[in-house]
């Protein structure tokens, strides 16, 4: 009885039961209204930050992935020549008349083409199909370029409005006399590969595989396989980077985390002190330090002892000895997989140290205390006790600098040589150097879905919800 006078002496009831707020309108309604409000509010203050993110990333990212499977404009270029490709049998032989007449009549429609200001975009086209071409067959362009100058040509003297093109059915003969490549079967075979609007070509290419005339996966020529080497030198360098980070930051972290907090804050700063350098001056630097005669071949020459002569060993007798360290037996430190190593380890270090110092920060000094108590060893008490705690702080180390290193670019590029560059040295070129965007998109692609993969075991082993950043 008291709590129902209670509510009738501060709360206003409808007719239908329903509580009002003070201005009368329903309360669930009111608590709807401000909830539908918060969320706006929310949104709104979320939406700068996603449109960012969507036109700064996402979109550029999409638009490059899509070119990996793209061959929309060669087949706008040469539409009835893959139509004629769909109808030759025997693609062992030479194509028939009608298909080179194809190629022909293609080039000259093309060659026409204008956008809607009226300017000439047909010729553009037509050497982006040569480049997009080259990339199956090495020749294609230039054989392409040469063809389509001889397509084009008119006959000047005629007296015809629209004057005719020197180069009359049949085409054939003319083509072949003009560049004996028409004449080989395997240009014609390489069209194959590019006769549909979308393909997986690229995708093919980057693990070194390709299309037949028939469409059908086969393995590239021995000595054109360097994709696959490639991608083993890049998982390789990858984890070796993170073994040797993970050997040299556990103890560091533990080093910290244990010591005083006045102490371990100075040292820390020592941890932090590749962030505010130049990564391109660290490189530089170990470059110096790592050459045939830089510092560290110079300290080995003088520190390592030197002993030559003739020593009496069991079984061997009198042996002559050298065991010295001369200027001969200096260690080739730079541009190999070597020097790739080295520097990647120390540059990646501090990504490690710092999940792992994180963690073992928050574990409690009287753990270990408890162990030794009840009569475990410091040894055992560290392996049992110490070391499951900090394996969240491993586990996101780990994934830190392995994803860091598959994709790494600057130091294999500096560093490496031909003997130390990764999957990333390979993508920059294909974007710089050769322009075949597609394949750098396809390997960019591989290398995103490998970083997925290696997140996804990551999750069903240890679970995501222990990866701790601190």
């Amino acid at each position: 009885v008291r709590i129902g006078i209670y509510m009738s002496d501060n709360s206003t009831i409808d007719s239908q039961g329903q509580l009002l707020t003070n201005d009368g309108v329903p309360l669930k309604e009111s608590l709807r209204k401000s909830l539908r409000r918060s969320k706006i509010r929310s949104f709104l203050l979320l939406l700068p930050p996603l449109l960012f993110l969507l036109i700064m990333f996402v979109t550029p990212i999409g638009s490059l992935l899509s070119r990996s499977i793209d061959d929309i404009n060669i087949n706008r270029v040469f539409p009835q020549t893959f139509v004629q490709y769909e109808l030759w049998e025997d693609k062992s032989t030479i194509p028939s008349e009608e298909m080179f007449a194809a190629v022909i009549n293609d080039i000259r429609i093309t060659h026409k083409l204008k956008n809607s200001e009226g300017k000439n975009i047909g010729k553009n086209l037509l050497g982006q199909s040569g480049t997009r071409m080259t990339y199956e067959f090495s020749g294609w362009r230039s054989l392409l370029l040469k063809t389509v100058k001889e397509a084009i040509k008119v006959d000047k003297r005629s007296k015809e409005e629209i004057k005719p093109y020197k180069w009359e059915a049949p085409y054939k003969e003319k083509m072949i006399k003009r560049d004996k490549r028409w004449g080989k079967v395997e240009f014609w075979q390489s069209l194959g590969a590019m006769k549909d609007p979308y393909t997986m070509g690229y995708y093919l290419n980057a693990v070194d595989l390709r299309y037949d005339a028939n469409k059908n996966i086969i393995e590239k020529k021995e000595h054109l396989k360097i994709y696959k080497t490639i991608w083993m030198r890049t998982l390789q360098v990858s984890l070796m980077v993170t073994i040797f980070c993970l050997l040299l930051a556990y103890p560091v972290s533990y080093l910290l985390a244990t010591l005083p907090m006045r102490t371990s804050n100075l040292l820390m700063i020592c941890v932090l002190m590749p962030f505010w350098t130049s990564l391109l001056v660290r490189i530089v630097a170990w470059m110096i330090m790592l050459q045939q005669n830089g510092v560290v071949n110079d300290t080995l020459i003088t520190i390592l002892p030197c002993f030559e002569g003739m020593v009496n060993l069991p079984f061997f007798g009198e042996t002559n000895i050298d065991l010295c360290f001369s200027d001969e037996d200096r260690i080739p430190m730079m541009y190999n997989f070597t020097g790739t190593i080295i520097v990647m380890t120390q540059v990646l270090l501090p990504f490690m140290i710092l999940p792992i110092y994180s963690v073992m920060r928050g574990i409690p000094p009287s753990y270990m205390k408890a162990a030794q108590n009840l009569g475990a060893t410091p040894t055992r008490a560290f392996i049992r006790v110490y070391m499951p705690q900090s394996v969240p702080g491993i586990g996101a180390g780990c994934i830190l600098v392995f994803i860091v290193a598959i994709g790494y670019y600057i130091t294999p590029e500096l560093v490496g040589g031909k003997d130390g560059l990764m999957i990333g040295n390979f993508v920059a070129r294909e974007m710089q150097t050769t322009l075949n965007w597609g394949l750098a998109a396809a390997m960019g692609a591989l290398l995103l879905a490998a970083v997925l993969i290696l997140y996804w075991a990551y999750d069903r082993l240890i679970g995501i919800d222990n990866l701790k950043m601190g």
